[in-house]
């Protein structure tokens, strides 16, 4: 008889277009979402770290003759605690280059998933690329704190995106002008975290409204954004 009911369970979700391993996954608890926001937070404060010591400006990836080559994830180490990791990389070469690629496996801690699937050396922390973001070469060194607009508060920097990147790899997420946004939460099974350019974290829904996520992404478009078609509890 249990197997009988399991088995409909099984078919429940297939029929809701759910993948079987769903059922099994343990839902996520209030210790790792408190953790994965806690990396946020250290991350977030090491921009603004990083801006105190650089001419008040956040960081970008590395760019290199107009092409990203190394991520901003790299460039933060020193205000990690992670002096000594930050000076084997060579700043001058792409992140796959055989130096760069060699400390892939240095990951440190913080960027590690709390949970979700990923391969050795990837994280779920990434920001967006946009005409007025931070991130990207069109951002050039980086943005001054000046050039968010919207104000730091109402500006999303770095997501728990859906998919994790190695990170090394300058891979930022890209808002399309048209058509829906990535997708985010690869770690809470679509629940996601943001950690706003203020240093603040806040949850998202797992189906938050794209309209006003796309004004959280932007750092200057004028808008004012209705947090309650985003936030989740």
């Amino acid at each position: 008889m249990r197997r009988v009911f399991l088995a409909g369970l099984m078919l429940l979700g297939l029929a809701a277009g759910l993948p079987p391993a769903v059922a099994d996954d343990p839902a996520p608890t209030a210790a790792e979402f408190k953790h994965s926001a806690n990396n946020l937070k250290q991350i977030a404060l090491a921009f603004h770290n990083y801006a105190a010591a650089y001419g008040d400006h956040f960081p970008n990836d590395v760019i290199k003759d107009g092409k990203a080559v190394l991520s901003w994830r790299v460039l933060i180490l020193p205000f990690l605690e992670e002096a000594p990791l930050y000076n084997q990389f060579k700043l001058d070469e792409p992140w796959d280059s055989a130096a760069n690629k060699a400390l892939i496996e240095k990951m440190p801690k913080l960027y590690a998933p709390v949970r979700g699937k990923a391969k050795a050396g990837e994280t779920f922390y990434r920001g967006f690329e946009t005409p007025r973001g931070p991130f990207g070469p069109k951002a050039g060194k980086g943005l001054k704190i000046f050039a968010f607009a919207d104000g730091t508060s109402n500006t999303g920097l770095v997501f728990e995106a859906g998919e994790p990147v190695v990170w090394t790899k300058p891979d930022g997420l890209v808002m399309p002008e048209k058509g829906p946004l990535p997708k985010l939460g690869g770690m809470f099974g679509g629940v996601s975290q943001v950690a706003l350019a203020d240093g603040s974290v806040r949850r998202l829904k797992s189906n938050p409204d794209p309209d006003e996520l796309r004004k959280l992404i932007d750092p200057a478009d004028g808008h004012v954004i209705d947090f309650d078609k985003l936030q989740g509890r």
